[in-house]
């Protein structure tokens, strides 16, 4: 069996609108949210062997954030500059050709490739794949080229608002 685990970035900010998209960084909510999805993370032994993410700033900065809190080395970390705009398709191909010594495999990027790629995965549509979040999936699988549709069980799947503190209105 392996294990796969998706993660969308966190909260980017829109402030500045002549920043190429690829550039943009997070906002105030995402570098909020981003430790405690973090820690939420290491509380639930999410130590992935392979962590894959987009080369996008947003994505980095989320990147970072879970390398620095999990204590992963550095060369356990690929930035895959096909991870960025891409479809779920794109990603099951990234995903198939892993080498089969990777068990766990962490994966941050962008809607609505994530999303689509959980549903293709489990079979079930999530209402939202919301910034900050992530889904841990165990894949009924043995080799990373096995890797289809229906293939996967989501075992978790947390984001920042499922924390968030009740309010009076």
């Amino acid at each position: 069996m392996k294990l796969l685990t998706l993660v969308r970035h966190a909260k980017s900010s829109w402030k500045d609108p002549e920043l190429n998209d690829f550039d943009r960084p997070l906002n105030h909510r995402g570098k909020r949210d981003l430790p405690h999805m973090v820690s939420r993370m290491a509380a639930h032994h999410l130590q992935p062997d392979l962590l894959l993410s987009s080369g996008a700033a947003r994505a980095m900065a989320t990147t970072n954030g879970i390398c620095n809190r999990l204590e992963l080395p550095s060369e356990s970390l690929q930035t895959i500059p096909e991870l960025y705009e891409s479809c779920a398709e794109t990603l099951m191909l990234v995903l198939q050709n892993i080498p089969d010594s990777y068990q766990h495999i962490m994966l941050v990027g962008h809607n609505p490739g994530l999303e689509h790629l959980n549903e293709i995965l489990t079979q079930s549509a999530l209402k939202k794949f919301p910034t900050a979040a992530y889904a841990h999936l165990h894949l009924s699988i043995t080799n990373w080229h096995e890797l289809s549709a229906a293939c996967a069980t989501m075992t978790l799947f947390d984001y920042p608002k499922m924390h968030s503190p009740v309010r009076d209105n």
